[in-house]
This record gives structure tokens, sequence and C-alpha cells, in this order.
């Protein structure tokens, strides 16, 4: 199990008893620290996606210590100029150990997808229910229900119409299309 989750500004991958290297919390060391901000689950079995993050799920941390990281050196040279300037730094970091990732709560992103394979279903039973609207007022509702179908869904119902050149028309010219 993995998760993708922010730590201090920055996004990162984490497994179980993972160490890792994250820019200074202020922390003590050996506290336990709690991160909410978890973007993508994985289980193995399902991907979980957040929007943009996922409600219930953390990932909780105990602070290891805290240490500089390599000395960085910056060393600026300009040839025959006499032009020479040495500058470095050292990062403050903190070093983490992930314990547990917890996912309760969590939502499946297949079931949005359901809901739109739904929607088209109950526009085209409305429609059908109507066969007695005046020609004006079916055309705006056809228009509105084209605009909400995909391109996919769009060509089917060109072909079933008998529309040709269907494979070079973008969606604006396949509602227009369909709407006349």
């Amino acid at each position: 199990m993995y998760a993708i989750v922010e730590i201090a500004g920055q996004q990162f991958k984490v497994v179980q008893d993972q160490k890792l290297f994250v820019h200074r919390l202020a922390d003590k060391e050996g506290d336990k620290v709690s991160f909410d901000k978890v973007y993508l689950l994985d289980d193995g079995k399902k991907v979980t996606l957040g929007a943009p993050a996922i409600t219930g799920a953390s990932v909780e941390a105990k602070v290891i210590s805290h240490l500089k990281g390599d000395k960085v050196i910056v060393f600026k040279k300009k040839r025959r100029k006499g032009y020479r300037v040495k500058n470095g730094h050292r990062q403050a970091l903190t070093e983490l150990v992930i314990e547990k990732i917890q996912a309760s709560g969590a939502k499946a992103q297949a079931a949005p997808a359901k809901v739109e394979k739904a929607v088209p279903a109950k526009t085209e039973k409305k429609a059908a229910a109507k066969p007695t609207a005046k020609k004006a007022t079916r055309k705006k509702e056809e228009t509105t229900d084209y605009s909400k179908l995909t391109v996919a869904q769009l060509k089917e119902e060109a072909k079933k119409k008998g529309i040709e050149g269907i494979s070079s028309m973008k969606k604006a010219d396949l509602i227009a299309a369909l709407s006349k």
C-alpha cells in the first residue's frame, strides 16, 4: 500500500516503514505527526483519487531527527576578469519514518462514472415522454441534451440518424448537425 501525500508544501510517495527526508518541521524529535492532505491511495486492489484530497485519509509519521543536509557550494567566476565568488548553504531537514497509512472514509473513483452513464438515459426518457411539445421548444431541449453528451455518444446518435462525415466532426459540429 502506498500513498501520495503533501508534507511541508511538497508531494511525496510514501510506503509504510519508509524513511523520508523533508524540509524542516517545527515538531520535536520523537513526536508523532499526522498529514491529512492525501491525494492518492493504492492498496494493491483499487486506486483512490481525491478531488483534490481524500477526506478521512491520513498518513502518520514519527520525527526521528533534525539535521543539516549536504553542503551545496555555489561558485561563480568570470574568466580573465578577476571575479570569483564562493557561496553555499546547508539545507535544514527533518527525518521521518512513516508508521501508518489510514484510508478510512475514502471514496472510490469508479462511483462518479456510474452516475454519468445514468444521466443520458434519464434525459432520453424525458424527451420521449413529451411527444406533443412544440417544435421550437423541442429543439431547445435537444440542444441542451446534446451538450451534456460526450463526443462518442454524439457520434452514435449521428449514426442512428444517418448523418455522414461524422469521423472528422468536432463536438460543436456534431451538436449542430444533430439539432437540425
